[in-house]
């Protein structure tokens, strides 16, 4: 029985990286060896089990033979007989498919060392085309390591379109979608999986919605990127720049998708889109089985962005108006993620990155003060139900009269 050390560990110590989390492979071995050695088995499909103390993962060596469509649709064999070589062949990427032994030394079948040198990221076999959850893996791959000038091999995008075209991504599951998207999401470059998966032709179909933000053009006034959907990759790389959570960054992705269903006829205007991007969000997240938390930011987001770029512009009421939408005074944590990715929608200009936005602090400073107002008991006698709340609510726009 032989361990080796395999994929994303091997990959990221290469190149200098931290390493997360690190799986095995067992090879030359039966299941029943391992029970006998005290790992628990925990696969379902195929035999991988805990190690006893560290409990990390470790899988015994095997093949797999597509036997239906989808990413499901696999049969698998293992025996201890499977080498190392054959079990690293059916891994996606040749930067995955390396392994290290005991002794520190590298196996490295397929030329993953030569492409993470080259910073490629290269398909193992033609097998890669068996299984569609690849195609949001490679660019999931891409938008991590784009800080480090990686980028998706021609062949593999060749790939990709073929699995596209051939209609292979409709057997995708939404929550394998949605886990990959929101893996993206969190990346240093979250754009860029957009962006490759709009190369591929996929995002037209797992993100129809995103694609058609793409040749919709916006005031040059406004946007001197022009393109919406240039913008929206914009913004959501200044969000990630940011640091904002994932849920912010879905938002950013998705606050303008209203200007997509704008008639040509009324380009570059998109009057109303704020609202009008509603059902879009919706039906996304509705087919994607995308969280309510994220679903509820994104909605907040679209509807009021345009709002919260004009704040220094409203009337007090208004404000205030604005604040108990958002249900601002309850869920402040909310509120400053929806901030957060207006500030991002502002930022996401070509040549304005840089400017300045005053919106942000003026709301929260409003916020805090009209949330700071309580009602005194003098204040309260002789009020019942709605009038304590039209008292209070008189008490908040005094307080955020005073700041405007």
């Amino acid at each position: 029985m032989e361990v080796y050390l395999v994929g994303g560990a091997v990959r990221d110590r290469l190149l200098g990286r931290p390493v997360k989390e690190r799986d095995w492979v067992v090879v030359g071995a039966r299941p029943e060896d391992l029970e006998r050695q005290g790992y628990v088995p925990v696969g379902r499909e195929f035999p991988v089990f805990l190690h006893p103390k560290t409990r990390e993962e470790y899988a015994l060596a095997r093949l797999e033979r597509k036997v239906a469509p989808g990413y499901r649709g696999f049969a698998t064999q293992f025996s201890p007989d499977v080498t190392l070589e054959e079990d690293l062949r059916r891994r996606d990427l040749t930067v995955n498919a390396m392994a290290e032994s005991d002794s520190g030394e590298i196996i490295d079948p397929y030329g993953g060392r030569r492409d993470l040198e080259a910073r490629l990221l290269r398909h193992v076999s033609e097998a890669f085309v068996e299984d569609p959850v690849r195609v949001l893996r490679v660019a999931r791959f891409a938008a991590r390591y784009a800080a480090l000038g990686f980028r998706v091999a021609e062949e593999t995008l060749g790939l990709m379109r073929r699995m596209t075209e051939s209609g292979e991504l409709s057997a995708l599951v939404p929550e394998r979608v949605w886990q990959e998207t929101e893996r993206a999401l969190g990346e240093t470059h979250p754009e860029v999986f957009f962006e490759t998966l709009r190369e591929c032709g996929a995002l037209r179909v797992i993100y129809p919605e995103i694609d058609a933000l793409f040749g919709v053009p916006q005031p040059p006034q406004w946007h001197p990127e022009v393109d919406t959907g240039a913008h929206t990759m914009l913004a959501l790389l200044w969000a990630a720049g940011a640091g904002l959570p994932a849920s912010a960054r879905f938002a950013v992705l998705t606050h303008d998708l209203g200007k997509a269903l704008t008639a040509p006829e009324r380009w570059p205007s998109h009057h109303g889109h704020e609202d009008g991007g509603v059902p879009a969000i919706e039906a996304l997240c509705a087919r994607l089985k995308v969280p309510n938390e994220y679903r509820d930011l994104a909605l907040l987001t679209a509807r009021h962005h345009t709002r919260v770029h004009r704040a220094r512009e409203l009337r007090p009421d208004t404000v205030l108006k604005l604040l108990e939408t958002t249900d601002a005074f309850r869920r402040p944590d909310r509120f400053e993620e929806l901030l957060a990715a207006c500030e991002a929608d502002a930022r996401g200009r070509t040549g304005l990155e840089a400017q300045p936005y005053p919106q942000a602090e003026y709301l929260r400073r409003v916020r805090t003060a009209a949330a700071a107002v309580t009602l005194s008991p003098d204040e309260r006698q002789g009020l019942e139900g709605p009038a304590i709340g039209e008292r209070l609510r008189e008490k908040r726009l005094a307080a955020i009269k005073s700041l405007a």
